[in-house]
This record gives C-alpha cells, sequence and structure tokens, in this order.
C-alpha cells in the first residue's frame, strides 16, 4: 500500500481562511514552537476548541508504537475524538514545530497536551495540498493511551475473571452445615424417591468434604483416601503496608481441592476450595510460550483478603497477574453494587470495547458491558459434580476457545479494516471517513436461554470472609433476587451503546411443536456447532460503509465458501440474516446435525445453546451414546424438571453397578418423519443386556423413560446375569 509522505520543509501557503479559525502560539515545554491555526471539526458547542488559556503547551510525547499508527490507537479506544485540526502558520515553517511534526510521523508518537484528566493527542497527518505540519487532535482519558499502546502491538487484550462459582467453590464450615442443614429439611418434605435419593447424594458429598475441613481446622492435616497430609507454609507476598505471611495450605490435586486459611492465626477462616476443571488449560493459553494474549484481571464481590487467597492459589506463580500489579487488578465491589468494566479499568489500564469477561451471573455487570461478558454455566460441584464433565469439551475449555477467536476476530477488524483505512486517510479528511474501530462485543454471542429461577444454592461466599450478605448465603438465607438469569442481548456498535434485550428478530420462530421464538442469535450458535462437527471453518466476515448513513455487511463463509450474507443497520442485524440465510442453505446437506437440535429446543426452553457445547451430542459409530449426566450449563440445571430428574436417576443407576461396567444409551429407532413430528426412542444397555426403554418428542424425555424402567429393573431383579455387575450392597442415596 502506497503512503502519503509528510510535508517537506518548503514554503507553502496556509489553507483559505475557514469560520472558527483561531491562531494560537504552541509550545513544547517552555520551547516556543511558533504558531497554528487551529479549526474546529465540529458545528456549535461541540466545536468548542479544547486548549486552556489559548495556548497549545505539549507537555511530553507519547510512547513509540512498532506497528500501529497513533491514530488507529485513537480510534480504537476513543472513536471519533477528533476535536479540531492544526496547521503551521506562516510561509516558512518554524523548524521545531516541523523537527516535532517528522518525529510523530515516522517514529508513531504523538504529542501530548494534557488538560486536567484529558490527554490531547496532536496526531501528524500526510496532506495532499498542505506543505506545512499539519495535525488532528483527538481527546481520551488520562493514561489509557500509553497503556493501550502496548496492548495492540502486541495483540492483547483483556480479560476479566470472576472468582465464585465461575472458577471455584469455596466453603467454610459455617457453609456446609447450612447447606447440609437445607438438603436435610428438603428431604423431609419431599415425596419423590428419585428426588430424595438426589439430596441425599449431595449431603453426601458436603459431609465428606466438611470433614477434610474440620480435620484441616483440628490438625493442620487431612487423612484422604487413607494417606494423611499435612500442612505446607506458603508465603504470601505482601501487598503494599501488609507484613509477609505463612498460611497453611494443603493441596489436593486428585480431588482438585486446596484448603487454606485466610487469616493463619484464625482457624474459623478456614476455606474447602474446589477448583474448576480444566482451570489449567485456560490459564496455560493466556501464559502460553511466554506470549501475553490478555491483559488478566479479577472484578469480584467477594472479602478483599479472601479474593486475594483465592487468586493466588488460582495463579500461584504471579503468571497472570504480577505481584506489582497485583493490587490494582483484584477489583472488589460490594454485592448491592453492580460491576463495571470502567471501574475495573479505573487506573486507565483499559478501554471496556477491549476486554472480555468470565462470569456465572450476567446481570450483575453494567448493562453497557453485557455484551463483552462471556456467561458460563454455575460450576456445581456437589448437586452435578458429573456434569461439568459430561461434555466432549470442559466448560474453561470453551471460554478458552472463545476467548481465542474473540482476540483473533478483534484483531482480523483491526488489522484489515481499521488499519487500512487509518493508511489512506489524509489531513483533508472529514471525521466521517474514520473507519469503524472493532469491539469485543462484536465477537460474543450472548446466549439467549430465558432462566427460569429454581432453588438452587447460591454462591457460597459472595462477600468473602465478613458482611451481612455472607452471614445470609452461608446460612442458605440469601434473597431469591440473587439468582442468576441470562436474558438475551442485542449491541450496537458505538461506543456509548446499551444492551437491549429481547429478541433481535420476533417474526424468527420455529414450530417444532411449540410456540418457543428461536432467535437469530441461536442460528449463528447453531452454525458454530455445525462447523465444529463437521471440521469446518467458519467465518462471519463484516464490513461497514459510512458514505450516506451507516450500513453494516455480514457474510457467512464455511470451508471458504459464502453461504450466507446479510444487510443491515447494526452489526447484529446484519449477522442475523446472514446466519440465517447460511442455515437456510445449508439444510439439505446439514438436516442431519440441525434435526437434534430442533427437537432438543422442542420442551426444554431452559438449555443454553450459545454455550458453545453440549447441545449435540457425540455418538460413536456403532450409534452408542455413553451414559452422562446432562450438561453442565446454568440453564440445563435452572427450573427444568425432565433435566433433574434424569440427573438424579442417572446418578443412582451408577451407584448401583460396580464401578468399572460401562451402562449406555442407545439411540434405538428414529422415526423418519418431518422434524415437527420426529420421536426420540431409547434404550439402556448393560453388558448388552437391556434394562429399559423410553419414547419421547425429545431426547432428554425418551432417556429420562428409558433410565427410571432401568432403575426399577435393576432394584427389583433376581437374574444372576444382572446382578452380576452391581455392588454387592445396594446405595439408597
Amino acid at each position: 500500500m502506497a503512503m502519503l509522505r509528510p510535508p517537506p520543509l518548503v514554503a507553502g501557503a496556509p489553507s483559505a481562511a475557514a469560520p472558527g479559525r483561531v491562531t494560537m502560539p504552541m509550545f513544547h515545554g517552555d520551547v516556543s514552537l511558533g504558531e497554528a491555526e487551529v479549526f474546529p471539526v465540529k458545528p456549535g458547542p461541540e466545536g468548542t476548541l479544547p486548549f486552556p488559556s489559548n495556548e497549545i503547551r505539549i507537555s511530553h510525547l507519547s510512547p513509540a508504537s512498532e506497528r500501529c499508527p497513533p491514530l488507529a490507537i485513537l480510534q480504537t479506544i476513543a472513536p471519533f475524538s477528533v476535536r479540531c485540526k492544526l496547521l503551521g502558520k506562516g510561509l516558512t515553517p518554524h523548524p521545531s514545530l516541523h523537527r516535532l511534526y517528522l518525529t510523530c510521523f515516522h517514529e508513531y508518537k504523538s504529542a501530548v497536551v494534557v488538560v486536567g484528566d484529558e490527554e490531547l493527542h496532536l496526531v501528524a497527518m500526510p496532506s495532499k495540498t498542505e506543505k506545512v505540519s499539519c495535525f488532528w487532535c483527538c481527546s481520551v482519558r488520562a493514561g489509557l493511551y500509553a497503556s493501550s499502546v502496548g496492548m495492540l502491538n502486541l495483540r492483547c487484550l483483556a480479560i476479566v475473571f470472576d472468582l465464585d462459582e465461575t472458577l471455584i467453590v469455596a466453603n467454610t464450615m459455617k457453609s456446609f452445615e447450612g447447606r447440609i442443614k437445607n438438603l436435610s429439611h428438603a428431604m423431609d418434605v419431599e415425596d419423590d424417591p428419585v428426588k430424595v435419593a438426589g439430596m441425599s447424594a449431595e449431603i453426601k458429598r458436603y459431609i465428606e468434604d466438611r470433614e477434610l475441613l474440620k480435620e484441616f481446622i483440628e490438625t493442620d492435616s487431612v487423612t484422604d483416601n487413607g494417606r494423611i497430609v499435612g500442612t505446607r507454609k506458603e508465603e504470601v507476598q505482601p501487598i503494599g503496608t501488609q507484613e509477609r505471611l505463612l498460611r497453611p495450605v494443603i493441596r489436593l490435586p486428585e480431588r482438585n481441592a486446596i484448603l487454606t486459611r485466610i487469616s493463619p492465626e484464625i482457624r474459623d477462616t478456614s476455606v474447602f476450595v474446589k477448583l474448576r476443571p480444566a482451570w489449567e488449560d485456560l490459564r496455560s493459553y493466556l501464559t502460553a510460550k511466554g506470549r501475553k494474549r490478555f491483559e488478566v484481571y479479577v472484578c469480584t464481590m467477594a472479602e478483599r483478603d479472601y479474593a486475594l487467597e483465592i487468586w493466588r492459589l488460582l495463579d500461584p506463580e504471579a503468571n497472570l497477574i504480577s505481584l506489582d500489579n497485583i493490587s490494582e487488578r483484584v477489583v472488589c465491589v460490594k454485592a448491592t453494587s453492580r460491576k463495571s468494566l470502567q471501574h475495573v479499568f479505573k487506573d486507565g489500564g483499559c478501554h471496556p470495547k477491549m476486554a472480555m469477561v468470565i462470569d456465572d451471573r450476567l446481570q450483575v455487570w453494567d448493562e453497557k458491558d453485557q455484551p463483552r461478558v462471556h456467561v458460563v454455566p454455575a460450576y456445581a460441584p456437589y448437586s452435578a459434580p458429573q456434569a461439568e464433565m459430561a461434555n466432549a469439551v470442559p466448560v474453561l475449555c470453551v471460554a478458552r476457545n472463545v476467548a481465542c477467536n474473540v482476540r483473533g476476530g478483534f484483531f482480523r477488524e483491526f488489522d484489515e479494516n481499521l488499519l487500512k483505512k487509518v493508511f489512506d486517510l489524509v489531513y483533508e479528511k472529514e471525521l466521517l471517513d474514520l473507519p469503524y474501530a472493532p469491539d469485543v462485543g462484536d465477537y460474543l454471542v450472548c446466549e439467549d436461554t430465558n432462566f427460569i429461577p429454581t432453588n438452587k444454592d447460591p454462591a457460597p461466599i459472595p462477600d468473602g470472609m465478613s458482611g451481612s450478605e455472607v452471614e445470609k448465603r452461608l446460612n442458605g438465607r440469601a434473597h431469591q433476587g440473587a439468582q442468576k438469569q441470562i436474558p438475551s442481548s442485542t449491541r450496537l456498535s458505538d461506543d456509548t451503546r446499551v444492551a437491549t434485550r429481547g429478541n433481535l428478530a420476533g417474526s424468527n420462530a420455529q414450530s417444532n411443536g411449540s410456540s418457543l421464538p428461536i432467535t437469530p442469535l441461536l442460528f449463528v450458535t447453531v452454525l458454530q456447532e455445525i462447523g465444529r462437527l463437521c471440521n469446518a471453518k467458519l467465518e462471519f466476515k463484516s464490513t461497514v460503509s459510512t458514505i450516506r448513513t451507516t450500513v453494516f455487511t455480514v457474510e457467512v463463509l464455511f470451508s471458504n465458501e459464502n453461504v450466507g450474507s446479510g444487510i443491515g443497520k447494526t452489526r447484529e442485524e446484519a449477522l442475523a440474516q446472514a446466519a440465517e440465510k447460511a442455515l437456510q442453505n445449508l439444510q439439505s446437506n446439514y438436516l442431519s446435525f440441525i434435526a437434534p437440535i430442533a427437537g432438543g429446543f422442542n420442551n426444554d426452553t431452559s438449555k443454553s445453546p450459545g454455550s458453545g457445547n453440549g447441545f449435540l451430542e457425540d455418538v460413536d459409530s456403532d450409534g452408542d451414546i455413553p451414559m452422562q449426566e446432562p450438561s453442565g450449563s446454568t440453564s440445563e440445571q435452572k427450573g427444568h424438571s425432565t433435566v433433574d430428574r434424569l440427573s438424579s436417576v442417572i446418578s443412582l443407576i451408577r451407584e448401583l453397578c460396580l464401578e468399572d461396567q460401562h451402562v449406555v444409551f442407545r439411540d434405538q429407532v428414529r422415526n423418519p418423519g418431518s422434524a415437527t413430528n420426529e420421536e426420540y426412542h431409547f434404550q439402556v444397555e448393560l453388558a448388552g443386556q437391556i434394562l429399559g426403554n423410553g419414547i419421547g418428542v425429545n431426547k432428554d424425555f425418551a432417556k429420562l423413560q428409558a433410565a427410571e424402567e432401568a432403575l426399577r429393573f435393576l432394584k427389583t431383579t433376581t437374574d444372576p446375569q444382572i446382578k452380576k455387575h452391581l455392588r454387592p450392597v445396594s446405595c439408597n442415596s
């Protein structure tokens, strides 16, 4: 691409007089740079010139950028923030001003004027006509440019983690007792034997871990599978004015658990922490080969000492957040407040447009940040211990893949659209000629799950180790208002957008025996799943035109072939059209992948189509589906009796059988009729013998019928060929 050269140091004439033009003296520190003519770029009050005292006093030059011109950086972190244009005054350019101009132009620097908490960046621009130094002046929050220039050059974004029920689940003795007590009361009034058995198994898990925590509190050791494990004194580096600490810690990698003590001298602050599976995979991706892909932050509603210790356990070598940055990077907010990326980055560490969030709750985030949140199912190791690994891809590996795709999409847009167009800009261009800047929210598809609230236990330690809210939660008396809900979301392309709730297009609905509307965002997730199952590369290529009005165009590329396109006034509208057309075009070739999804949504309105895994099952070559507990997505676990009951029945069957026995669901017969009238036929087999059969309009209902029949058979059978595969003593919990 041919680049325009800066104006040479020769005499020339400034532009013709323009309305609002003002002549101001320029200084670099106390050194005079001559005078400049300043032209506002916006009419009316918005065109007020930003320089106090009618002088331009440069305090310093910005850090040099290796690959990104300053205007590209400014357009990314402060879109369309051009306040005015500057031209060196006089027939003969001032030598000092021209040297400054050439330095900025060739070294990708900007000249910075500090005005209060704002920085005015003078960007050296090439020109087609001017023979003097010329600049665009852009405004940005102080400190933000310096932190962003390094991130953009390194192709680095920011990622913000929640802690409780996202990465870990933690309990104290008090919270263990509260949960056991609540479950015991619930069992006393429950008539359904399957639910009672499920609650009994959950209580057993709580009791087992409670006993380990009790032993840790009393003896500073635990007995794990007959082996006594003692504490190790782990040094906690002081933060700020804190003193050096030695914490007693026991790590049990086989259990994916850690026991620690928040205040080493107070045994009652001991905590049993379960780490979410696949955390190491996600952490390794963030630091692979020493290359920083993301700047890591934590935002939690927990108490600070607790949050710092939990993060230390997750990042013991401080590879994700250095000890120098830990104080600013771990952000704690009150439980009565909403989380906000603006608050997380209050010191100018990053712009919200360059950040994504991993959290199990959407509504705790400020509405304008919600499009940048990847919602994961709440981690539930006690109520659904097998759910986390039931899918082919663990939850945190899905989060890793999402982060990888977001980063790839962001910098593809940055390189192929923004950078190319910025290199073509000249001083004479207008504000509307600036290209669209990428936003992390453009590459995250929000989940439309319509959660149904249940009595599921809330996060155990939302306020850490203190506060009235934590007392309520540790005693199991948290308010129903704290339950997690994820409505659908659309996002606008401007920096001040507000998420809009509801379906993107009410006309899009599937009738599969149900009136449940299927949103265009669901089409996107179905396409992504088809691409994964077919091992095909799926891309959404977007462009924007601002010649007269802003028009977005999105193309869907399936194995580099255009299978659908859409045009709209917003990126979401164009994406919806493109995804729907792509599905229609792929329908004849890939109906076998789409039909199970449509059937699965027939009666299971709480499933999470956007979770990236779990709504299509992997079937092996002979048609067997390994018996699994349902997916661990939050939406599947909340308010859906069929899925909950199926999970409990599966657990009971497993407890009846010997550990080495392989119990499977077999997809026996499928009605060859249309998808609308499709029936699912499943049978449960043990060692090749049929234990039960089920028929239903969706897979979960058919599985439940087969599983319940199999459970009744196993409990009453006297067949020695079956009993030899069962445990000698039946487990009723």
